[in-house]
């Protein structure tokens, strides 16, 4: 009786070869197309978009000049600058301090000593606690050519945005009895502070003795950035005026 002989072994196993590897590459066709045609994750809308582009600080933009002073007893001076802040405020581009040229009485009838010089600097914050502070300090030959303080003045940079003008009443630490200021005199060494920022701090000031002397003039371009956005509202000063007319009309009527 006799036998049917099948295929080769080598034959059968390259067909089961053959249509494993087809069922593979079917599988991962269909899972990349799965994967390319699945649905993407939607971009956050409402409250969720606003809190990830909201700022979390805001920016003091401050330019401008120390234009002037007046120091009717003295002659060729010179100023210094620098800013005093709080821990939450970091400048962000410009120069926090500078030292100016020295300058010589005008001939006008007010004898000005004109400086103009330039301020600019940038701040960032994230509240307005320990607002920003500029200190001139104003520097000149006494008899002997001992350069000596002639005065020190302080002020806030201006709240609301827009152009300013600041004028500095500037004062000296004076000594304290007639024969200090007999050895300050022949020495040249008048009483200074070390450290300028003191005078826009009040921490020691009310044992402090001091004397005023001159005016200086600040001018100040303010912009801020962003500080709506944060919660915080500078209201313009033709709001605050109308604001104090109309209550103080209100008050005449009553």
């Amino acid at each position: 009786m006799g036998t049917k002989s099948g295929p080769p072994r080598s034959s059968l196993g390259k067909v089961v070869g053959n249509a494993l590897a087809l069922a593979v590459r079917r599988c991962q066709g269909g899972g990349r197309r799965a994967l390319s045609d699945g649905p993407r994750p939607a971009a956050p809308r409402g409250p969720m978009a606003a809190a990830s582009t909201s700022p979390t600080v805001f920016l003091l933009m401050v330019s401008g000049q120390i234009e002037s002073a007046q120091f009717p007893e003295f002659d060729d001076l010179y100023c210094k600058y620098c800013f005093v802040y709080g821990p939450d405020w970091a400048p962000t581009s410009g120069l926090e301090e500078g030292i100016s040229q020295i300058t010589s009485k005008s001939r006008n009838v007010h004898q000005n000593l004109v400086w103009n010089f330039p301020i600019d600097v940038t701040f960032k914050s994230t509240n307005p606690f320990g607002w920003p502070q500029i200190v001139v300090s104003v520097y000149g030959p006494d008899l002997f050519g001992n350069d000596v303080i002639r005065g020190y003045g302080a002020v806030h940079v201006p709240f609301i945005p827009g152009r300013h003008q600041r004028i500095l009443p500037m004062f000296v630490p004076e000594s304290t009895s007639r024969l200090q200021k007999l050895t300050s005199w022949l020495t040249g060494r008048y009483p200074e502070f070390t450290d300028p920022k003191v005078v826009a701090q009040g921490e020691g000031r009310e044992v402090t003795r001091v004397r005023s002397q001159g005016f200086v003039t600040v001018s100040f371009n303010v912009v801020t950035k962003d500080m709506k956005k944060l919660g915080y509202d500078v209201s313009s000063p033709t709001l605050a005026s109308s604001s104090l007319t109309s209550v103080t009309d209100a008050m005449r009527k009553f």
